[in-house]
């Protein structure tokens, strides 16, 4: 009787899994849908930055509006971690592209109540804001950011490049991490945006 039981026990146990794994998969596309076209991407441009050295920089413009359950956090001392990924491809016809660069770029986003100012920081970069909207016009718009150095490309090849923004969710507190995987409020993403390699590029 005792194994009986225990037999029984195992399938149940089994049977939970499988049921979750299931769900997982069911809401995983729901979840993406959830995560994406939060951020509009306006514009992106590669273009040859002005100094000679032949490397090439990407311009980019996003659009969003911050939700209040994000601006609440931030102004209660959470901290965001906003991040622009790019990536560039040389095409192949005889196998996969070939991934050149992928890059990314992380602003921290966050607000003392002491100094009563908004405080966004890249790497050894720091700069703080009086409006949190101040801040964000920041985050919104790259400028200048050298992705390819000289030589990197060549006139006779083919290449594709994209770019996107995203709200690392990663890096929130773990409470709020659990959040962002059900509360759409916390999921802040743009798709992928497709920018133009050009020949002038491979000078």
């Amino acid at each position: 009787m005792s194994g009986a039981v225990h037999l029984k026990k195992s399938q149940s146990a089994v049977r939970r899994r499988w049921l979750f794994a299931a769900a997982a998969l069911a809401l995983a596309p729901w979840f993406s849908t959830v995560a994406a076209d939060r951020i509009a991407v306006r514009t992106a441009e590669l273009q040859l930055i002005e100094d000679g050295t032949g490397s090439v920089a990407l311009d980019a413009l996003f659009e969003f509006d911050l939700p209040p359950v994000l601006e609440d956090a931030v102004n209660r001392g959470i901290a965001l971690y906003f991040v622009v990924d790019f990536e560039m491809s040389k095409s192949r016809w005889y196998w996969f592209d070939k991934r050149l660069v992928s890059l990314s770029r992380t602003w921290r986003l966050s607000y003392s109540p002491l100094t009563r100012q908004y405080r966004l920081s890249s790497g050894t970069l720091a700069q703080p804001f009086d409006t949190l909207a101040e801040a964000l016009a920041v985050i919104k718009r790259v400028r200048n950011w050298q992705v390819a150095e000289r030589g990197m490309l060549r006139a006779d090849d083919d290449y594709t490049a994209q770019v996107r923004m995203r709200l690392d969710v990663s890096q929130l507190p773990k409470p709020f991490q659990v959040s962002a995987l059900t509360n759409r409020d916390w999921t802040l993403a743009s798709d992928w945006r497709n920018v133009q390699v050009t020949a002038e590029l491979a000078k």
